[in-house]
């Protein structure tokens, strides 16, 4: 197990060099000069080329990003052009809601999902299976802003149900779990979808194993023959795709802040960039990079839990 671990951590640093590496050029090409927005629009050529200077951004290209790998190694992100402050600072005031949203979006939807592929996968070619089919479609069909958009009108302007505007604060607090309540719905709510379909093709082939037929041979409760035969051998794919989908939640996050005014990463991801603060732009890019290895690593580690014969490979 460590030895499998151990060799999922080390393809993991060569794709995150790389995610450095072309966040990096990204930035190189966009048009905006990072001296003349520090300088701001009136300043002379004479100031914005000792901003040039003083940014490292008159050197060579390589060595520029050679002088930000030795800053990273220092766990030193940079400073914000707009508003002077530490990368780290404003990373670190933005992770914890983000992760707050996301958590709160996992809570509901996984279950969800794995129940509702269940229930179609046992009563499979029923009216409830070709319903839950129906709703996994426009799960997957409908884009995260359009279901965000449509919570907003009726759960907050027309019905006036819950806040949609900003975090209320910690989840912990009646505020703070009113206000994630719509963003958390929003996140989750296509998430449900590819789950439910990808249980209910893995359950299925899973009814109709021999080891199901024994376990029913055998007298067990259909409850147990479908939760610990049945569904326990069909997750490890559903794992797989739940961990892709939790890596494109990140992307999903970023449309959902930024919609409901939720201080997390991905808004803040999205000022950084239309205001060309590339410090911060890349300090972004860099947790929300990490954040998606990070999840296909404990995803992969979940493999060798479910399989062992993952762990003898």
């Amino acid at each position: 197990m460590l030895r499998h671990a151990l060799h999922r951590i080390g393809l993991a640093i060569p794709v995150l060099f790389g995610v450095l590496l072309i966040g990096f050029l990204l930035m190189q090409v966009v048009p905006t000069d990072p001296a003349t927005v520090r300088a701001g629009p009136q300043a002379s050529a004479e100031v914005i080329a000792e901003i040039r200077a003083e940014l490292g951004l008159d050197q060579p290209i390589y060595l520029q990003f050679l002088k930000y790998l030795g800053r990273l190694a220092q766990g030193d992100l940079g400073v914000s052009i707009i508003n002077n402050v530490a990368v780290t600072e404003e990373l670190g005031n933005t992770i914890g809601p983000t992760l707050e949203l996301m958590l709160a979006a996992l809570i509901w939807s996984i279950p969800t999902g794995i129940l509702l592929g269940t229930l179609g996968a046992y009563w499979r070619g029923s009216l409830l299976d070709k319903a839950i089919m129906a709703v996994s479609i426009v799960g997957v069909s409908v884009p995260v802003f359009f279901l965000g958009l449509v919570l907003i009108w009726f759960a907050g302007f027309q019905w006036n149900l819950l806040p949609f505007t900003g975090r209320g604060g910690p989840l912990w607090t009646l505020d703070g779990l009113l206000a994630v309540i719509l963003p958390a719905i929003t996140l989750g709510g296509v998430f449900i979808g590819p789950v439910a379909r990808m249980t209910r093709t893995a359950v299925v082939d899973t009814l109709s194993a021999e080891h199901v037929r024994t376990a029913r041979a055998k007298g067990l409760p259909e409850h147990l023959v479908v939760s610990r035969h049945a569904l326990r051998n069909a997750l490890i794919p559903v794992v797989t795709l739940i961990g892709l989908q939790i890596g494109f939640l990140l992307g999903g996050a970023v449309v959902t802040e930024t919609i409901f005014s939720w201080p997390g990463v991905g808004r803040l991801a999205v000022g950084a960039i239309l205001s060309a603060d590339f410090p911060m732009a890349q300090g972004t890019i860099i947790v929300l990079s990490a954040g998606f290895i990070l999840v296909n690593l404990v995803v992969d580690l979940l493999y060798a839990v479910l399989d062992p014969r993952v762990r003898q490979s």
